[in-house]
């Protein structure tokens, strides 16, 4: 009996700790889901990201890296592939309505290193893919081959990977994917709902 009432005078000791407590673990977790991850330092990014590609139809040229802070969506990708043309084919038509192009960017790479950039614009624009689209360097296709592993080499197997906006990249994922299952892949890379 004396235990109960033991217990019975603790109560109010726990309840007022549990009150001065729970509001400062739920600022320290939310300030916590605020803070945005440190960018990756240009030193540890994969080498690939600094080389740089001529974008086809405007004929600029850009690298990987000066895309900090967006979310990067590449594709791996040939002309002559119906893989390929069926997976962008749904970001054109499903995906494309459903992203902020302020947080995020799509890119075609072209496998084929000795395509001429005007035949990859051309093929761009008879597909009505409107996002940015470049032909590798030799350069390129070796860095992402070192790093990835053939497979991103191999545009039939529908090779992509996402650049987060800290810099941070993705593994290689393989297959056709939904737009909702792409739209996955950006939202969780980019931390925020796209």
């Amino acid at each position: 009996m004396r235990m109960h009432w033991r217990l019975a005078g603790l109560l109010p000791v726990i309840a007022a700790l549990i009150a001065v407590v729970a509001p400062l673990l739920t600022s320290t977790a939310t300030a916590a889901s605020l803070s945005a991850p440190a960018p990756v330092p240009a030193a540890e990014r994969p080498s690939w990201h600094a080389l740089p590609l001529v974008d086809a139809r405007t004929g600029q040229t850009f690298t990987l890296a000066d895309l900090d802070g967006k979310t990067v969506y590449v594709e791996p990708m040939a002309t002559w592939c119906t893989n390929c043309r069926q997976q962008m084919g749904t970001i054109r038509d499903e995906l494309l309505a459903r992203i902020d192009p302020e947080r995020t960017v799509l890119i075609g790479l072209s496998v084929e290193t000795d395509l001429p950039p005007e035949t990859l614009a051309q093929y761009v624009e008879a597909q009505r893919f409107s996002w940015t689209f470049a032909v590798m360097t030799p350069d390129m296709l070796q860095a992402l081959s070192s790093t990835f592993g053939l497979t991103v080499a191999n545009p039939p197997a529908v090779p992509h990977f996402v650049i987060s906006p800290d810099g941070t990249t993705s593994n290689l994922s393989t297959g056709f994917h939904t737009a909702d299952h792409l739209l996955e892949q950006l939202t969780a890379a980019s931390g925020t709902p796209q």
